[in-house]
């Protein structure tokens, strides 16, 4: 996580263009060869950032109480995650969100990096997908041998992309990442337009 903390600040700081794999290992300490051991390129170098924040969503959605609904469990991890300071081990602090900002816009518009994101989010959704079928079994940890059914799928990739658009949306603009525009307000918004949407499978 060291390196890819040093190369979202180098990211932040000077741009992707800016930025070479050889700075990503002099931040954060490596040598150039230890860098490409564990990353082909400087975008990679961001993906376990990008696989932090998307599983400390699957594990909120999997730690809501056990009495709430599913759409209720998403907007309780959307409260836990996409709200700064919201006192959760782990949990992206507010002066963290402009770098959060800042690597959503390099993922909008860096293809190298787009991809990076879009597999990380294509990852994520399975992991939902399990937790979603975790939490309509009652048993967590579950796993049928031909993995979640298709219905829970489809569930995890619509409440993904209703994070994600929101995520992308506030990125784009200026708001703060509290209120009414920013990313968890988004996000509840999505939610909350999906409220007949069958999502126990």
């Amino acid at each position: 996580m060291e390196i890819a903390r040093a190369a979202a600040g180098l990211f932040v700081r000077h741009g992707l263009r800016g930025t070479r794999a050889e700075d990503i290992a002099q931040a954060a300490g490596i040598a150039p060869r230890t860098f490409y051991r564990y990353f082909a390129s400087k975008e990679e170098a961001v993906a376990p950032l990008y696989a932090a924040g998307a599983q400390r969503w699957a594990d909120a959605v999997r730690e809501a109480p056990a009495g709430l609904s599913v759409p209720e469990a998403l907007e309780h991890a959307v409260r836990v995650t996409l709200s700064p300071d919201a006192g959760v081990p782990g949990g992206v602090s507010a002066a963290s969100w402009e770098w959060v900002r800042t690597l959503i816009r390099l993922a909008i518009t860096s293809p190298a990096l787009r991809k990076v994101w879009a597999e990380v989010c294509q990852e994520a959704e399975g992991t939902l997908a399990q937790v979603l079928a975790e939490r309509a079994s009652g048993d967590a940890g579950a796993a049928p041998h031909d993995g979640p059914s298709p219905d829970f799928r489809f569930a995890a990739a619509v409440a993904s992309a209703a994070v994600r658009v929101a995520m992308a949306t506030w990125a784009e603009g200026t708001a703060a990442a509290t209120g009414a525009q920013g990313p968890a307000a988004l996000a509840m918004r999505n939610l909350a337009a999906l409220r007949d949407f069958r999502w126990d499978g």
